[in-house]
């Protein structure tokens, strides 16, 4: 059985979400529902509440939504229902068709679509369908609201009666309108409208002289509203049988409502099912709002809330445009505790409510805004001890009053409790009132319960690290700014950064050292390695997060060289196809000219016609047979890859000119030339040695005969041995 308590509630600013959800009901009765939302007791129907939320939530997202469920409320007609010989108006009965049709709608369609909404469709599945009541209803009233004439033979024949009466009536009043005005007795406006009857215009002189009955004058008195007498009578038998038709209409409407009477447990079945679904639609509206889902639900005493955002906050920044920073929070058996410090304005109530939170909207049936990947678990208790909460009514102070919440905590704390303390052990004197809050938490942890606690005390840190089932955690800040950063990481205790804040806030410097003199020189220390130890992780998150991004820079890079090398890969294959098939047409242009010569030679055409069919059919046996569209694409292709080597051969050969053209420009210095260097000619081949030199003359000796050459004509092959 579950219990979480209405102060946990009121701490965690559960109704605020509440209010939040029934603004997005379409129902006065749904609000109202919304508004008394509580966790619930069984872990059983939890689970169907949440997962009836989930499939609501998915038909926002897919093209089978669920029809529209609003409705006016029928409250006041179920308890006239409830009375006997009571009838219901015909507005009345067109709310009871609305709600039937509207009802009958959702169910149908649910059980249409029940691959996509299996727990929606089971859940109405005990709602009955049925269009009596519609169908009793529309055979008496038509579309604009009355009550149709043929909806009983007398109101037919009354109906037809007063039409005829009307008809006299309409007649007489004309005879009488037509006869006085030719007397001129009437006023320009000849006739009005008075209690609903026409009544003719007459002017006051003549008021005597037309018979009737008077039924008023004009504000100035000139006019006299006169009835004629002729009407009289009709109107008196009109009277009569507008009286019967009402009398009429009343026995119709009384014989309806016994027939729809039985039907009042349905009808009241009808409404508390479409105030369910208006409170599950926002249910599921609130959780698109903010992204929420419903994470895994795990039977083990487990959870991890990835990326969770507190839904309050989110949406208040969402609208003011503002970044919400989210947190990432796992409790398990090895790590049931977690002591969470550091400065003030960091984030840690911020974190411990986003828990709680969440934890209560969950267990209310409520979608949550955490990552997919997050699980959680069911507690069958909840503690908080959240804010100031000193008592005037009661005339406690704040320490006492968080004795008595403590003393509560030790009375209900078990391995099923999730507790959360904000600011644990504060309200006394630091060093009994740490000891008292350390004993009350080896309490907590000894008997095996989940828990969140902020605090300031170096104690509570120093226990988290001894326990092995409890860790300590803070929230981050910039070591230089001493900007937050609203992030938690867990394993270490934070600083509270005490005389750094007081310095950024401009404390004289000189008061600083003075009040580090009057604390116990072992908490400063303690203290101030907590804050390089702090300062040293926030430098290696950085630098994790310089690596991630080199990383991911790499791997793009790698990423752009494959696609480079798989481009150049296609381009060398189209080069190869190319390459061989030159080849084949330089092979059969060898094979053709070594046919040609021995016809040049014997002058045989059988021979020369016999080996040109032999070689055409030697090649044609190599081919493939292909289409003439094939043979387009390949020639395309061919051509494409002749085009591009050209390109590029030509940008070579450019390239190759532009270099042989600057080595013209700017020609090498020549070597000295010495007897047994080996030479050429600039423009020749043959290759000598140098014998002798005389007056910018050498003799080369080409081993057959010896010349004489201007040295300026020579240009050095290998330079000779000494």
């Amino acid at each position: 059985m579950i219990h979480i308590h209405e102060k946990t509630l009121q701490d965690l600013e559960f109704h605020t979400v509440l209010q939040q959800v029934s603004e997005h009901c379409v129902t006065p009765l749904g609000n109202d529902r919304a508004l008394q939302i509580s966790p619930y007791r069984k872990k059983e129907e939890l689970q169907i509440v949440l997962q009836l939320t989930n499939e609501y939530l998915s038909s926002f997202y897919n093209d089978n939504r669920i029809p529209n469920h609003g409705f006016d409320t029928i409250a006041k007609e179920i308890k006239l229902l409830r009375i006997e010989n009571t009838y219901l108006e015909v507005h009345s009965l067109k709310k009871l068709v609305s709600i039937s049709l509207t009802t009958n709608e959702i169910v149908t369609y649910l059980k249409k679509f029940e691959e996509y909404y299996p727990n929606l469709n089971a859940y109405a599945s005990h709602i009955e369908v049925t269009k009596v009541i519609i169908e009793k209803v529309d055979a008496i009233v038509d579309r604009f609201g009355d009550i149709k004439d043929n909806a009983s033979t007398l109101l037919f024949d009354l109906r037809q009666a007063v039409n005829k009466i009307k008809g006299k009536i309409n007649a007489s009043f004309s005879s009488a309108l037509n006869t006085y005005y030719n007397l001129e007795y009437l006023d320009d406006i000849r006739e009005s409208v008075v209690d609903n009857k026409r009544v003719l215009a007459v002017k006051a002189m003549y008021r005597r002289k037309v018979k009737g009955v008077i039924m008023g004058g004009s504000k100035t008195g000139s006019i006299i509203y006169i009835e004629p007498e002729t009407t009289l009578q009709h109107s008196r038998e009109l009277n009569n049988l507008e009286y019967e038709e009402q009398e009429e209409i009343i026995r119709i409407l009384k014989e309806v409502t016994n027939y729809i009477r039985p039907f009042l447990k349905l009808l009241e079945d009808y409404q508390t099912f479409l105030i369910d679904i208006d409170v599950i639609s926002a249910k599921a509206k609130y959780a698109k709002s903010m992204n929420g889902i419903l994470p895994e639900i795990s039977e083990a005493r487990s959870m991890f809330l990835r990326d969770a955002y507190h839904p309050l906050l989110y949406l208040n920044n969402l609208e003011k445009k503002e970044t919400t920073f989210p947190q990432s929070i796992q409790l398990k058996e090895d790590s049931r505790i977690i002591v969470i410090s550091g400065p003030n304005a960091g984030g840690k109530s911020i974190t411990l409510k986003t828990v709680g939170l969440l934890q209560v909207m969950l267990q209310s049936g409520m979608l949550i805004p955490v990552h997919e990947r997050s699980h959680v678990c069911l507690f069958d208790r909840i503690l908080s001890d959240i804010g100031d909460n000193q008592s005037i009514e009661n005339h406690l102070s704040t320490y006492s009053y968080r004795l008595k919440q403590m003393n509560y905590f030790l009375k209900k704390c078990n391995r099923n409790t999730l507790f959360l303390i904000d600011e644990f052990g504060t309200g006394s004197d630091p060093e009994l009132g740490g000891a008292l809050a350390e004993t009350f938490l080896e309490e907590f942890y000894h008997r095996e319960a989940f828990g969140i606690i902020t605090t300031h005390y170096s104690n509570l840190k120093i226990l988290a690290n001894e326990l092995p089932f409890m860790l300590n955690a803070n929230m981050l800040f910039d070591e230089r700014s001493l900007e937050p950063l609203f992030k938690l990481v867990i394993g270490q205790a934070g600083s509270s950064f005490t005389f750094e804040v007081a310095q950024k806030n401009g404390i004289p410097y000189s008061l600083i050292n003075r009040a580090k003199k009057k604390i116990e020189r072992s908490k400063i220390r303690f203290d101030a390695t907590i804050a390089k130890l702090q300062k040293e992780r926030s430098k290696l998150e950085k630098t994790g997060q310089s690596l991630k991004l080199n990383e991911k820079k790499k791997i793009e890079e790698a990423d752009k060289l494959e696609e480079i090398n798989a481009k150049i890969q296609k381009k060398l294959e189209s080069y190869q196809e190319l390459y061989d098939s030159n080849q084949r047409l330089i092979y059969l242009g060898q094979k053709l000219n070594d046919i040609a010569e021995k016809y040049f030679e014997n002058k045989q055409k059988k021979v020369l016609m016999d080996e040109l069919f032999k070689l055409v059919q030697i090649e044609n046996s190599k081919r493939k047979r292909v289409s003439a569209k094939a043979k387009k694409v390949i020639k395309a292709k061919e051509k494409q890859v002749k085009q591009e080597a050209e390109k590029k051969v030509n940008v070579i050969r450019k390239k190759k000119k532009v270099a042989k053209q600057k080595a013209i420009e700017s020609p090498k210095p020549k070597p000295t030339l010495k007897v047994g260097d080996r030479v050429r000619m600039e423009d020749g081949r043959a290759i000598g040695s140098i014998d002798k030199i005389e007056k910018n003359k050498a003799v080369v000796n080409y081993g057959i005969f010896t010349t004489n050459v201007s040295i300026e004509q020579l240009e050095l092959v290998e330079a000779g041995t000494k």
